[in-house]
């Protein structure tokens, strides 16, 4: 399976006029994930641009002018507005491009969207952050310790969402939402690649809901494409590092 960028690739950002929105992301980032999927589900006209020095500790450069924060993602409107966040720009999509939505229309079930995503922003991402800092480092340099604790700490935010994702084949309800965006490649983390690179068990035999969610959710096109998008930007990176910084195969 491709990667499935298509026409919204880094070349066509060269090409850009005047009247294109432009999100400024990264694909290594879990954050953009979601616009993206809102992006492809609703067909919008949006280029992909990277920002220079956005992975690099010296500095992030001019992109600091678009966004004070040096976060991704940020929207730019084709007048030059520019909007950070990326819960913010789903919001602001759906309202600038209803159709078809990713929001759903009854309101507990639109709060479960934002449960759900909040759930993966406050304590998923948050607990994946010291695998991140590992994987960075020689494996000589890796803490047993401190890798297992973080582990626990995945296992224990893996184990709130499972309480509260639904049970119909998507985060929530039927088809695909917000939700999904924000979910879907951290699961792919959780489950397939912190167990790969550290030795470790996936954690999925022990969450029934969120093992049949995986299932379901990988077959959906669009959620596969940003599971592979994800997938592709790490092996990228990894392939830019030492031999014993690697995920073995």
């Amino acid at each position: 399976m491709g990667d499935g960028r298509g026409c919204l690739c880094f070349d066509r950002a060269a090409r850009l006029t005047g009247n294109t929105m432009r999100l400024h992301q990264t694909f290594l980032s879990p954050f953009p994930t979601r616009v993206r999927l809102l992006v492809y589900a609703k067909g919008i006209d949006v280029a992909f641009i990277e920002p220079t020095g956005i992975h690099d500790r010296r500095g992030k450069g001019d992109y600091l002018k678009i966004n004070p924060l040096g976060r991704v993602p940020t929207l730019e409107l084709d007048d030059g507005r520019t909007l950070p966040e990326s819960e913010v720009i789903c919001e602001y999509l759906e309202d600038a491009f209803p159709t078809p939505t990713l929001r759903p229309t009854d309101p507990w079930a639109r709060a479960q969207v934002r449960l759900i995503a909040r759930l993966c922003d406050f304590y998923l991402v948050m607990a994946m952050v010291p695998l991140f800092t590992a994987s960075g480092l020689p494996r000589k340099k890796w803490e047993a310790d401190k890798i297992d604790s973080a582990l626990g700490e995945v296992k224990k935010s893996l184990e709130y969402i499972e309480h509260y994702i639904g049970t119909e084949g998507y985060a929530v309800g039927t088809s695909l939402t917000q939700a999904d965006g924000a979910l879907a490649p951290q699961l792919m983390l959780a489950f397939e690649w912190a167990p790969k690179l550290f030795g470790r068990p996936s954690p999925q035999s022990d969450l029934p809901k969120l093992s049949a969610y995986w299932q379901n959710i990988t077959k959906d096109p669009i959620a596969a494409r940003v599971i592979r998008e994800t997938y592709d930007a790490i092996a990228a990176a990894q392939s830019q590092v030492p031999k014993d910084k690697q995920i073995q195969s």
